[in-house]
């Protein structure tokens, strides 16, 4: 008998490597793992990578206690270095993210040619679901439609039902990017359904209410909401129960001004994904949008804003106006444009 979705999950692998990836023959694809990844999604897409005549270099390490360049500590920092460094293509499963850890950062500066594909704590399950059953060509149409209207509005608001409320103005600095988990040209790419812009981090006001999940500090799904007061970009209190009074404390134990400060904002859109306490997919619950804290990237900031972690909370069920006009209603799309988009991926 065939163990869970296992012949699922062997064409989810496969879009991955030759879709997603593109990989070529005689490339190198390392994939990373922890102790807390999923070994059999591990093995299914090395497998497809060797069956793309690509060569698959499989590396588990210890799971870190943080994430980020929290997780340096118990990293093998230049061993790891050195072996991304030298690859052509990287897809990271590890639980405990490797994204902004030192490892990471100077792979993407040093390694010109590295395609890196973020799937960290995917499971069997998330991969056949986020992956495998996308219609990318659909979710493509609907993603490149709403990140038009929206990067090209000056000012926007968010409301949830759990009580946030929060307006922002947009920056023209960059380019913003519509996620289709697409690796195959260099850089750093992440499982389809999200979409980020630049925005005026200094601009952002109001309220955010956290009431899907937060991680870290590995609080997963969240029990009750954690609301945050935000002035021109900085968490100035931090409302709710336990978990809020952890997440609170969390952001403070680092003695550092940035790990108050939001990093960047998200919309969520991959049909589907479903509220697991697994961020990855937790950030494209459709209809969600994510707020990220801490450590700013240079793609997502010109020269970057560093700290020493990062963390991503889920606002569900949000609505949304752009300039003065709404377009989302507690999750749902109401330009008719964009629902006609979303009905042919079933939402």
């Amino acid at each position: 008998m065939p163990r869970f979705y296992e012949y699922e999950l062997g064409k989810a692998s496969d879009v991955l490597c030759r879709e997603l990836f593109e990989l070529k023959p005689g490339e190198t694809f390392t994939v990373t793992a922890d102790t807390e990844s999923d070994p059999d999604v591990v093995d299914a897409i090395a497998r497809a990578a060797f069956a793309c005549d690509a060569k698959p270099l499989v590396v588990w390490t210890a799971s870190p206690l943080g994430v980020g360049k929290d997780a340096d500590p118990m990293l093998p920092v230049e061993s790891l270095t050195a072996l991304l460094t030298a690859t052509d293509a990287w897809v990271e499963l590890n639980n405990k993210w490797l994204l902004y850890s030192t490892p990471y950062d100077r792979a993407l500066e040093e390694n010109h040619k590295l395609r890196h594909l973020c799937l960290v704590g995917v499971n069997t399950d998330m991969m056949v679901r986020c992956i495998g059953r996308i219609d990318y060509a659909a979710l493509g149409a609907f993603e490149d439609r709403i990140t038009e209207m929206t990067f090209n509005a000056k000012h926007v608001r968010m409301t949830t039902p759990a009580g946030g409320d929060v307006e922002f103005d947009n920056s023209d600095w960059g380019q913003a990017v519509a996620e289709l988990g697409r690796a195959s040209t260099p850089g750093s790419y992440f499982m389809a359904g999200q979409i980020s812009w630049p925005i005026d981090l200094e601009s952002v006001n109001g309220t955010i209410v956290f009431d899907g999940s937060l991680v870290p500090p590995c609080i997963g799904v969240l029990s009750e909401p954690v609301a945050l007061t935000v002035k021109r970009g900085e968490i100035v209190k931090v409302d709710g129960g336990l978990q809020a009074r952890q997440f609170d404390t969390w952001t403070k134990h680092f003695n550092h001004p940035r790990m108050r400060m939001l990093a960047h904002v998200c919309y969520g859109f991959n049909p589907g994904a479903r509220l697991t306490g697994n961020i990855l997919e937790d950030e494209r619950v459709w209809g969600a949008t994510e707020w990220g804290i801490g450590h700013v990237s240079t793609d997502l900031y010109p020269g970057g804003l560093p700290g020493p972690s990062h963390s991503d909370g889920i606002c569900l069920n949000t609505s949304v106006w752009l300039d003065g006009v709404q377009i989302m209603e507690a999750g749902q799309v109401l330009d008719s444009e964009l629902a006609g988009l979303a009905k042919a991926l079933g939402r």
